[in-house]
Order: C-alpha cells, then sequence, then structure tokens
C-alpha cells in the first residue's frame, strides 16, 4: 500500500511553474508601528508543543515586535515562568482563514543548532477536530545551520500521515517562501521555483483535511525532537524577519475568509497590492469599498514623511484604481496607505501596502 501512495503522490523537483494570474486577496506588510491585531493573535505557552521544544512563547515586544516594515520574532536564552529560552508565535487563527490560492512569505531565517523557524497553516477546524485531523500545511520549515528547507503536509488517514520534500537553499538570505493550492495539489515554491507537490484531488488518501480553510501561523521555536538542543555554538538572541505575507486567489470564486460576494461586489475594505511593483516611472493601486466612505490614499517614504495624496475626499461602493505617478521621488521602498471611514456607521478601516520604486 505504501508503494502504491509514493507512486500517486510522485512529484517533479526543479520545475519552474506555469504563468498564472494570482489576485492578490490578504496581506500584511508590517509596516504599521505594532503587531496588526486585526490579523494576528499570539499562541503563548511552554508545554513543549508536542515536539519537545525548550521555548516559553510570550506576547512580549521583546520576541515579537514589528521594526522597520519587517515582523520581528526573537528566541532569546532566559529564564521565563520555568524554561529556559523565550521565543514568538503568533496566528491568524478565527481572524483570517483560507481555502486554496498562493499563499507566501518573504523571510530571512536565523541559523543555528536548535533553532527551527517555519511559516505553516493549520486548518481552522483543529478545536473540533484535533490535530492531525485538521490537517497542517508546513509551507517553510528549517533547522540548524542546513543549507536545506523543508515543506510537509501532515493529516489523518485512519491513522497519522505525512509527505513531504526539501530543497537546497542559503537560508540565511531573504527567500520568499509559498505554496500553490487548489482542488488538485499542494505545490511548494522557493523563489517562485517549484520543488515539490503534493497530490490531493477527490480527497485521494485521506487528504479531505485540505479542502477546508487554513489559518497562517509564524514561529521561532528553540530545540525540540527534530533539530535537536542547542549548544555552545548557538547564539542568542537570534531573530526571524519576515517581510511580508500574502495570499493571492487565483479567481473570483475561490473561497477565502473576506472579498468579494457571489455577485463581485465588495464584502469589505481592501487595498491591492500596486501594480506593477516594483515600478518605474508610475503604477496603479485598486482599493475596494463595501460602502460609500470618506477616504485619504497617500504615499509615504519610510520615515513616514507624506509625498503624495492620490485620493481625499468621498468615494460610492465600489472597486476604485488610481495612477501614481512618481515624478522626481527618489528609488527605494514607499508606503501606500489606505484609511476609510464608513459614512453611516463612521467606522474607520485602515491598511499599508509597500512600494518599490527602482530607477
Amino acid at each position: 500500500m505504501k508503494k502504491y501512495f509514493y507512486i500517486i503522490m510522485l512529484m517533479l523537483v526543479g520545475v519552474p511553474c506555469r504563468a498564472q494570474t494570482w489576485n492578490l486577496a490578504w496581506s500584511d506588510e508590517f509596516t504599521d508601528d505594532n503587531i496588526d491585531t486585526g490579523n494576528w493573535t499570539y499562541d503563548t505557552g511552554g508545554s513543549g508543543w508536542g515536539n519537545n521544544e525548550l521555548e516559553y512563547y510570550t506576547t512580549r515586544p521583546e520576541n515579537v515586535k514589528t521594526e522597520n516594515g519587517n515582523l520581528i520574532i526573537v528566541a532569546r536564552k532566559e529564564s521565563y515562568k520555568g524554561n529556559n529560552y523565550t521565543s514568538g508565535r503568533i496566528k491568524t487563527q478565527n481572524l483570517q482563514s483560507f481555502t486554496y490560492g498562493k499563499i507566501e512569505a518573504r523571510i530571512k531565517v536565523p541559523l543555528g543548532k536548535g533553532i527551527w523557524p517555519a511559516f505553516s497553516t493549520l486548518g481552522q477546524n483543529i478545536s473540533q477536530a484535533g490535530w492531525p485531523k485538521c490537517g497542517e500545511i508546513d509551507i517553510m520549515e528549517h533547522i540548524n545551520n542546513e543549507k536545506i528547507v523543508y515543506g510537509t503536509m501532515h493529516w489523518d488517514n485512519n491513522g497519522y500521515s505525512r509527505y513531504g520534500g526539501n530543497t537546497s537553499c542559503d537560508a540565511i538570505q531573504y527567500h520568499v517562501y509559498s505554496i500553490e493550492w487548489d482542488a488538485n495539489s499542494i505545490k511548494w515554491l522557493l523563489d517562485g521555483k517549484k520543488y515539490w507537490e503534493g497530490n490531493i484531488k477527490n480527497n485521494i488518501n485521506g487528504t479531505e483535511e485540505f479542502h477546508s480553510p487554513h489559518f497562517i501561523i509564524l514561529n521561532l521555536a528553540v530545540g525540540g525532537n527534530w533539530p535537536g538542543n542547542p549548544d555552545g555554538t548557538t547564539q542568542f538572541p537570534d531573530t526571524l524577519f519576515v517581510d511580508y505575507v500574502r495570499v493571492y486567489q487565483s479567481d473570483p470564486t475561490s473561497s477565502t475568509s473576506f472579498g468579494r460576494t457571489g455577485d463581485d461586489a465588495p464584502s469589505e475594505y481592501g487595498l491591492g497590492q500596486n501594480y506593477p511593483n516594483p515600478f518605474n516611472p508610475s503604477t496603479r493601486i485598486r482599493f475596494d469599498l463595501p460602502a460609500a466612505s470618506r477616504v485619504r490614499l497617500a504615499v509615504f517614504d519610510v520615515l513616514g514623511r507624506e509625498k503624495a495624496v492620490l485620493v481625499d475626499g468621498e468615494k460610492p461602493q465600489g472597486s476604485h484604481e488610481v495612477p501614481f505617478e512618481t515624478g522626481n521621488l527618489e528609488s527605494g521602498m514607499y508606503v501606500c496607505r489606505l484609511t476609510a471611514s464608513e459614512k453611516e456607521s463612521g467606522k474607520t478601516y485602515r491598511v499599508t501596502r509597500k512600494l518599490i520604486l527602482v530607477r
């Protein structure tokens, strides 16, 4: 049976993915001063997390914060509530969940014996179904000082099942780690190049867990069954850097926890990623309004100085797109910020996106 399972799940390694149109559905660019509590919540505790890990996950800014447009997760060697290490683990559980799509993050991982960063998803029904029946997709895991990253799926098929692969990677540099996930398969990519694929078509081999909503997790573990424990060569504190997390949908019928309704009218506020990005000398920016709103759309440099106002006034419900002509702005990263106040309720929505201008 095992032989046939691996034949069914046979993959091609190192094959570039075919071109496909992806629409940005949700992202966090980590440009705000604090963790966005509309996107993320914390896991806390130091019970080993099922892997005999050594860290205590906290909500402290010493372990989790935003800085210079990055999410920062810091592992520290310190005595804390009975554990000898602290770190951070954040998740979108009950806030943002997704079924299918392209899920990616640009990440720089730390290296060191006993260091275990991960970017993964879990089934939104974990509280009811438990693990592994909820399903888990490890988009990226890295251990110790290896020049390898791993992608793995975990599920229940009348008992625990797993399937995954790996690829060589100079992991200390920033890389884009992603999956492309649909009703037929889960594909793992490194910097846009596919290196592994799992078959989930028609719930083959009990893979129904991968046809339901999942939420996203980012964490930095210390020690555990897989990497082993830190030793005298491990440097603390050590840091996981996440430039952004983005979720794309390939068509408007794809399921996500927010976005457009069946008649293609915006059901929530949204700010799309500008296109093209990077750009020179101009780009276009789209935003969605589920109701008539007072809108301000402005561009700032990384020091928070306002450089351009693209919209400032009332706009009707619907999708809107505006051009951004850069004029004499210098090359670099800029931040586009949408602030929208609903006319009837007065509630305010705010979101940012990073723009890259290359002269």
